[in-house]
């Protein structure tokens, strides 16, 4: 595995397109080579989150004191990348995930003005796979007329993930603050339906590419191992879900899984797995692209972006 490139990009079109949506300048694709593989990260924007909605569960003083080694601030908003992974692979161009769109938020939904600053149209698309049908995930599949945006492609979800948004008591069981998402995802899978093909844990869906059940997140979360001979990337949605406290203590629930206690053993297994093999890792919230690998330090984990 190399790394081949990483560039900004700064087309005219693109930058002004990210600034009307207030998105962060500077944002950049990231390349990596994977046998005959090529692995694009490319930015959608970012989130803005209160920080309760990934802090309220954890151990309050405990964060606090881990927080405060990092010089975050626990009142402040949380503000993620969200990362989506694009592989052109024989004659296959593959989105791991379709980004926002226009209609969850402001800062987020740059994907389009991504793939044209790449000369990419979204009618190349051949394959889009979703790792779970969140809004930053999912809300991007259809533009604003509520077509397919991706209008060539293959639709690929988890059966259990599709299973659950495409149900219609999942609004009446679903956390209150929640709601809109779970409107949001039925609509667009309503549309999405008939388009969309169905997988599930250990199933090779594409050359090179076998789904993995990394259930907790949401409930039927995947993630996708990339593989060329022996060398391997994963893409783990957001089964790890960020740089801090997700890796220093993988054990500590966070706020935006559906199933906590899934989750956080779900997140332990796959750490130690990347720590253990080196494999590179694709992770949508993490810095840097989201590229990078885990390193084990003691009882816990770091991770290493790729420089």
């Amino acid at each position: 595995m190399n790394i081949t490139r990483r560039t900004l990009l700064g087309s005219a079109g693109a930058s002004a397109a990210l600034g009307a949506l207030g998105i962060r300048a500077g944002w950049a694709a990231t390349d990596i080579s994977l046998g005959d593989m090529v692995i694009t990260t490319l930015s959608d924007g970012y989130l803005t989150q209160p920080a309760d909605f990934m802090f309220a569960p954890m151990p309050q003083d405990a964060l606090a004191a881990y927080l405060a080694t990092r010089g975050i601030d626990r009142g402040a908003a949380l503000t993620p990348e969200c990362n989506v992974t694009l592989v052109r692979h024989e004659g296959r161009v593959i989105l791991f995930d379709a980004g926002s769109g226009t209609g969850f938020l402001d800062t987020a939904g740059a994907l389009p003005d991504a793939l044209d600053a790449l000369g990419v149209d979204p009618g190349d698309v051949t394959h889009v796979v979703f790792t779970h049908g969140h809004a930053d995930h999912l809300w991007g599949v259809l533009d604003d007329f509520d077509d397919p945006f991706f209008y060539n492609a293959k639709h690929m979800m988890g059966q259990a993930e599709f299973d659950y948004w495409a149900d219609p008591d999942t609004v009446n069981s679903i956390a209150e603050d929640r709601v809109p998402m779970a409107v949001g995802a039925k609509r667009r899978l309503d549309v999405m339906g008939d388009q969309m093909q169905f997988f599930g844990d250990g199933e090779e869906i594409l050359p090179g590419v076998a789904a993995r059940a990394t259930f907790g997140h949401s409930p039927g979360h995947m993630s996708f191992e990339l593989r060329s001979g022996s060398s391997s990337v994963m893409v783990v949605g957001d089964a790890i879900l960020n740089d801090h406290v997700a890796f220093a203590h993988p054990d500590w629930p966070i706020g935006a899984d559906s199933d906590r206690e899934a989750a956080a053993n779900v997140r332990k297994g796959l750490l130690d797995q990347l720590a253990q093999e080196q494999m590179t890792m694709i992770g949508f919230h993490l810095p840097n692209g989201g590229i990078g690998r885990v390193e084990r330090q003691g009882d816990a984990f770091a991770f290493v972006p790729n420089q």
